[in-house]
C-alpha cells in the first residue's frame, strides 16, 4: 500500500487550474523531491495530501485513508511555507507543547540536537531570526516521529551552514525508515537529498523518475562559447535553448550558453555557417537545465525564480493568488 496516492486529481481556484488530472504514488521509505516553477501546483498538492483542501475531482489517499481524517494524519508531520509560532513561548516550550500531542514524541533534547537549536532553548520564538524560526518549524514536523514528512520549501531563508544542518537531519530521519516529500526552488537541495524527482509544471506531472533518469530524459548537452554580440544562435540545428550572454572582453563579444539536444549537429552548424566562435566548452546538463527544458517544452514559461546556488532570499510562493489568499 502506498503512503500517498493521488488518482486523477484536479483542483482549481476560480479560473486557475492548480492541478490537472494528476496521478502520483509515494511508497514507504522514499525521499521524493517535487520540483517546479511558481504556480506549478506543488503547494496545492501537499495541501491535498495533508487534508487541508479537497480535490475537485479524483481521489487522494493518505496511509490508505481519507487525509481529512485524524486517524490518517496521526502519522503525518508537515511544515508549510508560512509557519506561525507563539511569540512569547521559548523554543523549548514550543517543542514540549507540540510533543504532548503525540503518544511517543521525540525527546526535546534530541529534537534540539538534531537541528542545532540547543543554544536557543530559552529564547522566545518572537526573538528568533527568520532562519532560526524556519529550522524550528522543520524540527517541530519531526517531534511526533511521523512516518511521513511533508516539507514545503523547508530551507527558505536559511544560510548555507544552517541548510546543511537541516539536510543532515533529514537524511538521518529518512535513513530510519521515514518517507519524506519536499518541495524546493533550490535545485542543489533536490540533487543533495532526493532519490526520486517529480517535475511539476502547469499543474501536471512532467517527469517522475530517479534523479539520473530525469537528467537523462532531457538528453541535453550544455555548450558554452564566445561569439560576437550580433551573432544569432537561436534556430541553429541542435540548439534547444539559447540563454542570454554576458560580455566577454572589450571587443563586443559575449559568452553564451546553449542547451543542445544534439551538440554535434550544433557545432557542425557553427562551422558550416562560418559563425565566428572561440573558447567552446561542453558538458552534461544540470538538473536546473533539465528542469528549464522540461517546463519550456511543455509550453510553460521558464522559471526565473529558480535558484541554482542558494542564497538567503525567499522565493515567491509557487501557488496562484487564490491559493495564497486562503
Amino acid at each position: 500500500m502506498s503512503v500517498v496516492s493521488l488518482t486523477h486529481v484536479t483542483r482549481t481556484f476560480g479560473p486557475v487550474v492548480a492541478l490537472d488530472d494528476v496521478s502520483l504514488d509515494v511508497d514507504q521509505g522514499e525521499l521524493v523531491g517535487l520540483l517546479g516553477p511558481n504556480g506549478a501546483g506543488k503547494t496545492t498538492l501537499l495541501s491535498l495530501v495533508s487534508g487541508l483542501r479537497r480535490p475537485d475531482s479524483g481521489d487522494v489517499r493518505l496511509f490508505g485513508g481519507d487525509p481529512r481524517s485524524a486517524a490518517s494524519r496521526i502519522g503525518l508531520g508537515t511544515t508549510p511555507q508560512d509557519t506561525g509560532l507563539p511569540p512569547t513561548l521559548t523554543v523549548g516550550e514550543v517543542v514540549d507543547l507540540v510533543g504532548r500531542h503525540y503518544p511517543a514524541p521525540m525527546p526535546t533534547s534530541e529534537v534540539l540536537a538534531r537541528f542545532g537549536l540547543e543554544d536557543l532553548v530559552r529564547r522566545q520564538t518572537g526573538g528568533l531570526s527568520g532562519g532560526q524560526r524556519r529550522r524550528l518549524a522543520v524540527a517541530l514536523a519531526l517531534v511526533g516521529r511521523p512516518r511521513l514528512v511533508l516539507l514545503d520549501e523547508p530551507t527558505t531563508g536559511l544560510d548555507v551552514e544552517a541548510r546543511h544542518v537541516l539536510w543532515q537531519a533529514l537524511r538521518e530521519y529518512h535513513a530510519d525508515g521515514a518517507t519524506v516529500v519536499l518541495t524546493s526552488h533550490y535545485l542543489e537541495e533536490i540533487e543533495a537529498l532526493a532519490d526520486r524527482v517529480v517535475v511539476v509544471g502547469g499543474g501536471r506531472v512532467l517527469a517522475d523518475d530517479s534523479l539520473a533518469a530525469v537528467l537523462g530524459l532531457v538528453g541535453l548537452r550544455r555548450v558554452v562559447l564566445t561569439v560576437p554580440a550580433s551573432v544569432v544562435l537561436d534556430g541553429l540545428p541542435g540548439a534547444a535553448v539559447v540563454q542570454d550572454g554576458v560580455a566577454a572582453g572589450d571587443g563586443g563579444d559575449v559568452r553564451r550558453t546553449v542547451l543542445a539536444s544534439d551538440a554535434d549537429a550544433f557545432v557542425r552548424a557553427l562551422v558550416r555557417q562560418d559563425v565566428p566562435f572561440r573558447d567552446l566548452e561542453m558538458r552534461g546538463a544540470s538538473l536546473e537545465e533539465a528542469f528549464l527544458t522540461l517546463t519550456t517544452r511543455d509550453g510553460e514559461a521558464a522559471d526565473r525564480d529558480v535558484v541554482a546556488h542558494p542564497g538567503t532570499d525567499q522565493p515567491a510562493s509557487d501557488e496562484p493568488a487564490e491559493e495564497v489568499a486562503r
